[in-house]
């Protein structure tokens, strides 16, 4: 992995999973970029062995308390697929709101490179606009 392609978002800290046993964490970090869902990486000093830390939701909930008070504010994570979770690594898949805090961290999300095919607020008013016009006119004509 390329190191000037992650945004670490928390260095260490340690975290305790819903056994009791402490864990220390050596980093939460994202990808610089992407589309859409945002994988959230945490990295750990140790092996976890054969346990899904992934779906630890004591652990879980530290991880994102730590980033709360580093200034997420959205909602709950959920488990990232098991496929990617690794042997000192757990996987989580932020929700979509999450890419505003990525954002200002330095996320960019490579979906704004291609613009949406949406009405944007102005073709919608500039549309009601005309209509009302064309409307207009269909009255006067059907009253001559």
């Amino acid at each position: 992995m390329n190191n000037e392609n992650i945004i670490l978002l928390s260095g260490p800290f340690v975290a305790v999973d819903s056994t009791g046993r402490e864990w220390t964490l050596t980093g939460i970090w994202i990808f610089d970029e992407g589309y859409g869902g945002i994988d959230v990486y945490v990295d750990l000093a140790e092996s976890m062995g054969d346990e899904p830390l992934h779906e630890d939701a004591a652990l879980v909930r530290q991880i994102l308390a730590r980033l709360r008070v580093l200034g997420y504010d959205g909602p709950d994570f959920g488990a990232g697929e098991p496929d990617l979770q690794d042997d000192r690594q757990i996987v989580l898949e932020a929700p979509e709101s999450f890419s505003r805090f990525a954002a200002s961290k330095g996320w960019r999300s490579l979906a704004d490179d291609y613009p949406d095919d949406a009405a944007s607020a102005d073709d919608i008013a500039a549309d009601v606009a005309s209509h009302a016009v064309f409307a207009a006119l269909m009255r006067r004509l059907h009253a001559k």
